[in-house]
């Protein structure tokens, strides 16, 4: 975008070093984010999920209005690192906040609703970046930069008409309005015996990890700030530990391969000498391909915005599938219907690349097969990855374990980033190659550590991960529920 590069003359085709200074406006957001995530997991739980949420709009706010507003490189580069907080922040709590609010036979569903949103979110900013091209001036830009105080605005005042967690206020000694509050949720009076059983269940699962915390750690349940801080430090620790590292395991690792199938090499903000820095999305393999097919360049951002389009499909039909069919058989067939993209994009760039104008029928085969992968993605390894996280983790780790999973989201992202354009530019079809072999190990993953998690409570993750394997947890377990279910 012309009216972008007279701005801010670092990034363009012409300037020294513009390849470091494009890829410090990328790693400015992903840095952001990632020192987001790994915060809000303690400030959700200081402050509970729902003021976290305000806290991080706020946030990602101020850097929405530098951004809009920015008059030098620098300016930019710090708008965009607050701005990613705010969005490593949001990406942590917000499907925390919907786990811990849902019933478990619609909670996938649920979250996949986020996944959509955030996808038809990327399809309209696409769209209204590539209209905004067309108008002269500086507004060209500063526009889309303006209006992601929308959305914004929207959900910081939306939350306050929504409840506290249920759990969270179970946590914090608050019973009485957690029952109050599960009632709101469930819409169903408080004495009802579906809402009274499930806040049984509640605080039986807190209070039986709060015990547990207490026999790990007995030295640190002081009141004192060092107690409390070093406390902290250790329930981190714990996230790595029996009883719960199998579940840091899979979140993090959920994270990774969502990563590595290769979906920011093909759908990425990356930053093209064009349109600037603005928060599109771009392709890196598609443009070359449409552009050697004869396209031109406005028909090649079209196509672009085709992709995320097929995104949005595979995303929308996973609202039904992910609580029909379970969150395994999302993600397996996934990975099979990937690699098999991955593959035949390779065999043809390896073969065709190097005269597509002559084998016009066998480009327009490749790109069906990004549109597959595309759908396939949209359709499990897309919304399953950020469902999870937030089922699977104790109460008590819970802010943690999921800050964890989402900080592992945007390193990976991050060195995607960094090194799909070599591979792309120096290996060819290489890259298709490197990114079918990890869709691959992202099945064989999945069929041996992933669980099935569909259908069952938050509270029945210990049962699911089979970790209550002591005899004398299990006991103390029973106990604490036939005394709470025996007291009220």
């Amino acid at each position: 975008m012309p009216q972008f590069l007279e701005r801010f003359t670092q990034v363009s085709r012409t300037a020294s070093g513009a390849g470091f200074w494009k890829g410090l406006l990328t790693a400015m957001i992903e840095l952001g984010a990632l020192l987001g995530a790994l915060n809000q997991g303690w400030i959700a739980d200081k402050i509970s999920r729902k003021y976290s949420i305000i806290v991080a709009v706020v946030i990602f706010t101020i850097g929405s209005v530098l951004q809009t507003a920015s008059i030098s490189y620098a300016m930019l580069v710090v708008a965009r690192l607050i701005g990613g907080v705010g969005i490593g922040m949001l990406s942590m709590v917000v499907p925390l906040y919907i786990s811990e609010i849902s019933p478990p036979e619609i909670r996938g569903a649920l979250l996949v609703l986020e996944e959509f949103s955030i996808v038809t979110g990327i399809v309209i900013a696409f769209w209204i970046t590539y209209g905004t091209q067309y108008i002269a001036g500086e507004w060209a830009w500063r526009l889309p930069f303006l209006l992601q105080l929308v959305p914004a605005i929207v959900l910081g005042l939306g939350i306050l008409f929504l409840p506290f967690s249920p759990r969270w206020l179970v946590s914090r000694g608050q019973v009485d309005e957690a029952l109050a509050s599960l009632a709101k949720l469930r819409q169903l009076p408080a004495s009802d015996e579906r809402v009274v059983r499930e806040w049984y269940e509640i605080r039986g699962e807190v209070q039986f990890h709060r015990e547990m915390s207490v026999l790990r750690h007995p030295r640190l349940q002081g009141s004192s700030t060092i107690s409390r801080v070093k406390l902290e430090f250790a329930s981190w620790i714990d996230c790595f530990k029996r009883g719960c590292w199998r579940r840091t395991h899979i979140g993090m690792g959920l994270m990774f391969f969502q990563q590595f199938v290769g979906i920011n090499a093909l759908v990425s903000d990356c930053y093209d000498t064009k349109w600037g820095v603005l928060n599109l999305l771009q392709i890196y393999y598609s443009p070359t391909l449409f552009q050697t097919m004869g396209l031109d360049y406005n028909m090649q951002l079209i196509m672009s915005g085709v992709l995320n389009i097929t995104q949005l499909v595979g995303v929308t039909s996973s609202i039904w599938t992910m609580d029909r069919f379970g969150r395994r058989p999302l993600l397996l067939w996934g990975s099979f219907f990937m690699t098999i993209s991955h593959v035949v994009i390779s065999i043809l760039v390896g073969k065709f690349s190097h005269d597509w104008p002559s084998h016009r029928a066998e480009g327009w085969v490749s790109v069906a097969f990004l549109l597959l992968y595309m759908i396939s993605f949209g359709a499990s390894w897309g919304p399953v990855p950020w469902a999870m996280p937030s089922e699977i983790f104790p109460s008590s780790l819970r802010g943690k374990g999921v800050a964890l999973s989402t900080a592992s989201n945007w390193l990976n992202n991050f060195i995607i980033g960094l090194i799909t354009p070599p591979l792309v530019q120096n290996t060819g079809f290489g890259a298709y190659t490197f990114f079918a072999v990890f869709c691959l190990l992202s099945f064989v993953w999945t069929f041996f550590f992933v669980p099935e998690t569909n259908g069952r409570s938050l509270e029945d993750m210990d049962y699911v991960f089979k970790e209550t394997t002591n005899e004398q947890e299990q006991a103390r377990r029973r106990a604490i529920e036939h005394e709470i279910n025996s007291g009220g």
